[in-house]
């Protein structure tokens, strides 16, 4: 017999060998009383299906579709029902699971015929998800060599699974079936689609937005939010992903393994630079109209998007125009850490609004404009103390001021400066390379993984403590950042499509020190099994102004 520690309510059962993570959780359901339908497990910290077999004494955390990994198998499970009902009602037909948006995901749809896609076709295949739920038809894993999986999606002409299971370097695969459909996914699925009880799906711009369940309430969908911009920002990058032949970790690994590493490096920085070059010009001209003219620049984005390196090489370009940059961080504003609002728990909220003195920013930010000097305080990050030490700034007339930092779209910063004075950037890492069509990267994790890195090569966090504060970081992102991006003038997005082939050297060996028996293990080791699905690439053709170099070290610019 197995003994079995349920961590949810610290029980520790017995069970058959071979006992079933679903048999497991029924024995225990009467006293775990879960609020919400459980979805999905951890076994020793590592995410599991609920189909998964013990065979030795285990520590299991039973989920729901609230936490992250419990989500990302619902959402997951019901892609696979998508797919299944185009490929049902559109034989031949290809579906691109694109990236999340509007929180949902975008879904690009392709009939063989290239026909357009109608509002019956969408109503039809919603009535087809709903028959395949209903039928509560199960999700089948299958486990195989890689060259008998590589086998079954050539068969079904699927060369995104081809090209990324031929160059995983995996001598097992896994693959999944619902009815007669076959599928890949590299994380686990609920057993049968009956569990997927929340979805929507609806016609947006030309494809589909499937929607899938909040993540605090999974019983509802999440709400629905407008993001025109962040489109459109999605969309520049699959034309970028066009002109360089790339749209999955297939397409990068077999350019690397063809020695096009430095070719594509060179053109990713190229396409990054010709954006910012664009972004100066417009602020150049804005700068010269005469009514209205624009005097401050500002910068925002989540964390670890590069907000620090592109204000630098944003400043590079704005001299080439002949204007003259003056800039500083929301960061030298920040209260005295006593005066610093509180979280719940009891820790500091530095990532509040309210942890800026924002009064005390646009006085400043006003007489500057109106060409006084002004002394702008420095924050010293040791003591939590503001400091005044000789740092006197004053515009000239052909001066613009650059502010960055994570409330710089806040309009309580600037609320008293007239709109027509602003230009706002919204900067973040929007990853459009996908695993393969059905398997998208989450944009979280290029910016976790750079976090991690980067906290590490400074020695100010272990990945186990960068990834322990990361759930914080997220949700106040949610509440202070990502309300204000589509407030934005223009957008500029910070991935490369190599990213992740030069950052697995890096991370692997960072993420390798998180210990097994800690929570985090978990999204350490979903990160480790993530980026190893590309071929690691050397950073040594990364030029010295690149934003990765704010996160790999070797940067010219000072920081």
């Amino acid at each position: 017999m197995l003994q079995i520690r349920c961590k949810n309510n610290g029980i520790t059962k017995s069970f058959p060998e071979g006992t079933s993570l679903l048999d497991v959780y029924q024995e225990f359901a009467k006293e775990l009383q879960f609020p919400y339908p459980v979805v999905s497990a951890k076994v020793n910290n590592a995410s599991q299906g609920l189909k998964f077999r013990l065979f030795q004494n285990r520590d299991v955390e039973f989920l729901d579709a609230r936490e992250g990994s419990g989500h990302r198998c619902y959402v997951r499970s019901l892609c696979f029902v998508l797919y299944k009902a185009t490929q049902d009602l559109f034989p031949g037909s290809k579906l691109f699971i694109e990236h999340p948006l509007s929180r949902g995901y975008y879904c690009n749809f392709k009939k063989r015929n290239n026909d357009a896609l109608t509002d019956d076709d969408v109503k039809n295949i919603c009535q087809r998800m709903q028959e395949i739920i209903s039928l509560d038809m199960p999700f089948r894993r299958n486990e195989a060599t890689t060259e008998e999986a590589v086998r079954v999606f050539a068969e079904r002409g699927f060369s995104d699974k081809v090209k990324l299971l031929e160059t995983s370097g995996q001598i097992y695969s896994d693959y999944y079936m619902l009815g007669d459909t076959a599928d890949y996914y590299y994380g686990p699925l609920v057993p049968s689609a009956g569990y997927l009880k929340v979805w929507g799906l609806e016609r947006y711009h030309e494809g589909l937005l499937l929607r899938v369940p909040d993540w605090n309430d999974p019983t509802h969908l999440a709400e629905k939010v407008a993001m025109p911009k962040t489109f459109d920002m999605f969309a520049e990058k699959v034309r970028w992903d066009i002109i360089m032949r790339l749209s999955n970790a297939g397409d990068v690994n077999k350019a690397v393994l063809k020695g096009h590493a430095s070719e594509l490096i060179q053109v990713s920085e190229a396409l990054q630079e010709k954006k910012i070059v664009q972004i100066a010009e417009e602020i150049d001209q804005r700068f010269h109209r005469e009514k209205d003219p624009v005097r401050l620049v500002l910068i925002t984005g989540p964390s670890s998007s590069g907000k620090t390196t592109f204000c630098k090489r944003l400043s590079v370009q704005l001299l080439a125009c002949g204007l003259r940059p003056v800039s500083f961080s929301t960061d030298d504003y920040f209260v005295n850490r006593s005066d610093t609002p509180l979280l719940p728990n009891g820790d500091y909220d530095f990532d509040n609004v309210e942890t800026v003195d924002h009064a005390l920013l646009e006085d400043h930010l006003q007489r500057l404009m109106r060409g006084e000097r002004v002394e702008i305080p420095e924050y010293n990050f040791v003591t939590g103390k503001r400091e005044y030490n000789g740092k006197k700034l004053r515009l000239s007339n052909d001066s613009v001021l650059i502010i960055e930092g994570i409330h710089a779209l806040n309009p309580l910063l600037t609320r008293n400066i007239a709109d027509t004075a602003k230009f706002k950037i919204y900067i973040s890492a929007l990853t459009s390379i996908s695993l393969d069509d059905h398997n998208w990267i989450p944009t979280r994790d290029n910016r976790l993984l750079r976090r991690i890195i980067r906290d590490y090569n400074k020695g100010a966090y272990t990945a186990r403590e960068t990834i322990s504060q990361w759930k914080n970081v997220c949700e106040a992102e949610d509440q202070w950042i990502f309300p204000f991006q589509e407030t934005a003038d223009v957008m500029f997005n910070s991935a490369l499509n190599i990213e992740f082939a030069v950052l697995r050297p890096h991370a692997e060996i960072i993420l390798s020190s998180v210990p097994r028996n800690c929570p985090e293990y978990s999204e350490a080791h979903r990160l480790l099994k993530f980026i190893h699905y590309f071929i690691p690439v050397s950073d040594k053709e990364i030029p010295p102004t690149s934003i990765m170099r704010e996160f790999l070290g070797g940067s010219s610019f000072k920081y």
